[in-house]
C-alpha cells in the first residue's frame, strides 16, 4: 500500500556544465536531506545556457532524476529533437502544436502512487503557441483519471500569466511552479482549493553572474543594444527549487518549503 503523503523534490532551469555539475554532485545529499520521493528538474539551459543534449538527459536520469522538463529553448539542440519522441520522461511544453516532435506531459510511479507531470510554456513577450490556460485544464481532467497527483511546471516570463494560471487551476492540480527567470522569488503559498505555488523556483547555476550567464555579455547586451549571444558562466553553482508535501489521496498540498544550497565546486 502506498504511504498517505509523497514528496517532490523540484529544482530550477539547470544552466551550463556549473548547473549539471552542481546538480549531479548535490543530488543524492538534498534527496536524502529532504526524504524526497519524486524529483523533477527543469534542464533546459543545460547545454552550454541552451537547450539540453541525449548524454545529459541520461546523467540526469542515472543519478536520480524522475522527469525533465524544460521551456522555450528545448529546441535549440538538434540533438535532441528526434529524442523528445523516445524518451517519455524528458518533457517539452504540452501546448506546441499537434504534430510538434515529443511529450507534454508524463506518469511515472513512485512507490506504488502514479504521480503526472505536465510542462506548459507562457504566452506574454514569448512564441504565441497554443493557450497554456485551456491546455492545461484539459490536461488535468485527463490525468485525473489515473492520478489525483499532477505536478505542472509553467515555463513563462510573466508573474501576472504565472499566478492566473495557478489561480484556474487551483483544485485541479497538486502544484503550479514557475520557471524560466531563474530569479527565485518568495510568494510560496497553499492557495485555498490546495494548490500550492511559487511565481518561480529559480536555477542551478552560478550566483556571480547574470541569470547564470556571464556578466561581461550581459553588460554589453544591456549598453549596446546589440543581440550578442549570451554564454553561461562558470564556478560553483547554488542550487534552487522547492520541496513540496502531498497528500496521495486528495492530490492537495500539504506544505511547500523554498530550499537553496551552493555546491563547493
Amino acid at each position: 500500500m502506498p504511504d498517505k503523503n509523497l514528496r517532490a523534490l523540484i529544482l530550477g532551469d539547470v544552466v551550463g556544465q556549473a548547473g549539471c555539475r552542481a546538480l549531479l554532485l548535490l543530488l543524492p545529499g538534498l534527496v536524502k536531506e529532504y526524504n524526497a520521493d519524486l524529483v523533477v528538474v527543469n534542464g533546459e539551459n543545460a547545454a552550454s545556457g541552451f537547450g539540453i543534449l541525449p548524454d545529459m538527459v541520461e546523467k540526469f536520469l542515472t543519478a536520480g532524476v524522475h522527469v525533465i522538463t524544460s521551456g522555450n529553448h528545448i529546441w535549440q539542440q538538434k540533438e535532441v529533437v528526434p529524442f523528445l519522441d523516445q524518451e517519455d520522461r524528458l518533457l517539452r511544453p504540452l501546448n506546441y502544436p499537434k504534430g510538434v516532435p515529443g511529450h507534454g506531459s508524463c506518469i511515472v510511479e513512485i512507490r506504488g502512487t502514479k504521480v503526472a507531470v505536465v510542462n506548459l510554456q507562457g504566452r506574454v513577450r514569448m512564441n504565441n503557441i497554443l493557450c497554456p490556460f485551456l491546455v492545461g485544464k484539459e490536461a488535468a481532467r485527463k490525468l485525473e483519471k489515473e492520478t489525483r497527483l499532477i505536478l505542472v511546471d509553467f515555463h513563462a516570463e510573466d508573474p501576472e500569466e504565472k499566478e492566473a494560471l495557478a489561480m484556474y487551476l487551483d483544485g485541479e492540480v497538486s502544484v503550479v511552479y514557475g520557471t524560466h527567470t531563474h530569479v527565485q522569488t518568495a510568494d510560496e503559498r497553499i492557495q485555498h482549493k490546495g494548490t500550492a505555488y511559487i511565481t518561480d523556483i529559480g536555477m542551478i547555476g552560478t550566483d556571480d553572474s547574470v541569470i547564470g550567464f556571464k556578466t561581461s555579455i550581459a553588460l554589453e547586451r544591456s549598453l549596446t543594444q546589440l543581440p550578442i549571444k549570451m554564454e553561461a558562466e562558470e564556478g560553483p553553482a547554488a542550487i534552487h527549487g522547492i520541496v513540496v508535501s502531498l497528500d496521495v489521496t486528495s492530490g492537495k498540498a500539504l506544505s511547500i518549503q523554498r530550499i537553496r544550497t551552493v555546491s563547493p565546486v
